[in-house]
């Protein structure tokens, strides 16, 4: 992976409406997510694909932050399988890790993506719950909106020395 896409990537919020995001594109991210690690490398996620409009819309009717479907093809929803010991201490850790390798696989692609998040909000949890009929033991983490961009943000410096701490605070 270039150097420059861990610097590069942003999160976008506006996309070429209508532009679909190939399937082998699709596979890529979701095959990236899937090599992340995870504790016990118990890889206790699951994905939900979504490209059906009427389903990205009734996202947006109850997520006040994901405007952004409006023009976005796609979107992952990515859960945490908390049916083993291991799955309900590190879901949101393993879930974290696999969504971000998803969204540098994305930027790899020359797709655009945002984060936006679910867990521990239980109001948004527990309407993707319901919305797509997940079972007791599968929370959604987070969701991955993707698509062509439409612009590219600027690159901010975000390096910040002051942070940094060697052997002690």
């Amino acid at each position: 992976m270039s150097e420059d896409i861990l610097f590069t990537r942003r999160s976008i919020r506006k996309y070429i409406k209508g532009k679909q995001v190939e399937d082998e594109k699709v596979e890529y991210m979701l095959k990236a997510a899937m090599y992340a690690p995870s504790a016990n490398n118990r890889r206790n996620w699951e994905f939900i694909v979504i490209k059906n409009r009427d389903t990205l819309d009734k996202i947006m009717d109850f997520h006040p932050y994901a405007k952004m479907l409006e023009t976005a093809p796609m979107a992952i929803i990515i859960c945490g399988d908390l049916s083993d010991e291991s799955g309900k201490l590190y879901w949101q850790q393993n879930c974290s890790a696999a969504l971000e390798n998803m969204m540098l696989a994305a930027k790899a692609k020359d797709l655009g993506t945002v984060w936006i998040g679910l867990a521990p909000r239980e109001e948004r949890m527990n309407e993707v719950i319901k919305l797509f009929n997940l079972p007791e033991h599968i929370k959604p983490l987070g969701m991955v909106v993707v698509g062509y961009a439409d612009g590219e943000p600027q690159m901010p410096d975000r390096f910040e020395p002051n942070k940094i701490h060697y052997e002690k605070y």
